[in-house]
């Protein structure tokens, strides 16, 4: 079925050209005010793997329950053994053979083990003096109960979800983590689908997101508009056919799908990003360049991910502080994202322009550097703060 056209309000920038290009300060404030995070739900432990913690957790109980057994050997009294060595055989008439994890029996305040024993026939002797605590785990070693074991936020791994449950945990509360529908629209101009669709993925996944779907859909206004419209995400990335070519098809889709609150956006690369929605769930328009896709997820689409993730919104990379080999070329009015890297003496040198985006410059990167929207450049030999990949 044919959706309905775009609204009146909808400014069409094919063939035309962008009127002007919105600061991208006001593309976090449209994120901000219309993502939050998800309501919490609460779910057995053995589903939460990376999830995320909604509120903090303390042990409902000791861990270890009771006192146990550290190594595999014979639970003994410790005073039994004094004496004991390879050359004074001492026998253990009250030995309780345990495997590591068995509680220990009563009386017995340590475990000696295979090692340091001998049998002969039916009876144990220690060929070796164990103090009293000697290969035992005490109880509450752990952790004791009422202790704090994971703060909120934390994205759960597997080890954690086995210490939730030793703690006595059968259900804890997390954040799910947002459904993001990935879309290539029609694939990017410069590359292979599967360029921008598997550095979206990753990004989703480091901002706490889930991947609902990837899907390519054809340059064609009718079926990108009903891959908006179909329920199941929480967000929607689309990449490609952002910009003003006859075939730029996906700010008219959106349109069509619901509605395109922003088109344009005051920054290189990317700057033919876009914000809007189709029913209820927020769509993030980013160039198909694979570079452009990046910056704008960066600097954009990032954000709205870790929002709906319950994250803080801002960039979650490592900065350092760094001194520039040569001068950082930027343009007023528009905020310029520099690729970069750190040379040998810890100084900043680009390796691409802005203007000029690419996959190998991109691999060449340790990290990016923002040139404000009022700056015409930063010269050679200035202190910068650059944001790291890793």
């Amino acid at each position: 079925m044919t959706a309905p056209l775009p609204g009146p309000s909808f400014y069409d920038v094919r063939g035309r050209g962008f009127p002007r290009r919105a600061p991208l300060a006001d593309g976090w404030d449209w994120i901000d005010r219309r993502i939050a995070a998800p309501a919490a739900r609460v779910l057995p432990v053995s589903d939460c793997g990376g999830s995320r913690l909604a509120d903090a957790v303390a042990a409902l109980g000791d861990w270890p329950p009771a006192d146990r057994a550290a190594v595999d050997g014979y639970a003994v009294a410790a005073a039994d053994t004094l004496g004991a060595g390879s050359y004074n055989p001492v026998p253990l008439t009250a030995a309780v053979a345990v495997s590591a994890g068995d509680p220990l029996p009563a009386g017995c305040d340590a475990v000696i083990p295979y090692e340091a024993a001998q049998a002969v026939g039916p009876f144990i002797e220690a060929i070796d003096a164990v103090a009293p605590g000697s290969g035992v785990e005490r109880q509450g070693a752990w952790t004791a109960a009422g202790s704090p074991l994971l703060p909120a936020g934390r994205r759960l791994r597997p080890g954690d979800l086995g210490l939730l449950a030793a703690a006595g945990h059968d259900t804890v509360s997390v954040l799910p983590a947002p459904r993001v529908r990935i879309l290539i629209a029609g694939g990017p101009r410069a590359g292979a689908p599967e360029q921008v669709a598997a550095m979206l993925a990753a990004l989703v996944g480091r901002d706490g997101g889930g991947v609902e779907a990837v899907e390519v859909v054809a340059a064609d206004a009718d079926a990108l508009a009903e891959a908006f419209a179909r329920p199941g995400a929480d967000l929607i990335l689309s990449a490609g056919r952002t910009g003003t070519g006859s075939d730029d098809v996906a700010a008219p889709a959106l349109a069509r799908a619901g509605s395109i609150d922003l088109h344009g956006i005051a920054m290189r690369p990317g700057g033919s990003a876009g914000l809007g929605v189709a029913g209820a769930v927020p769509v993030l328009l980013l160039p198909g360049e694979p570079m452009a896709a990046l910056a704008a997820y960066e600097l954009l689409a990032g954000r709205a991910v870790r929002r709906a993730a319950g994250l803080p919104a801002d960039l979650p990379h490592a900065t350092v502080r760094a001194v520039t080999v040569r001068k950082l070329v930027s343009e007023i009015g528009c905020l310029d994202l520099h690729r970069v890297r750190l040379d040998g003496d810890g100084r900043v040198e680009p390796v691409a322009s802005p203007g000029w985006p690419g996959l190998a410059a991109a691999a060449r990167a340790g990290g990016f550097v923002l040139i404000g929207a009022d700056s015409e450049g930063v010269p050679d030999g200035v202190p910068v703060t650059m944001y790291r990949f890793d």
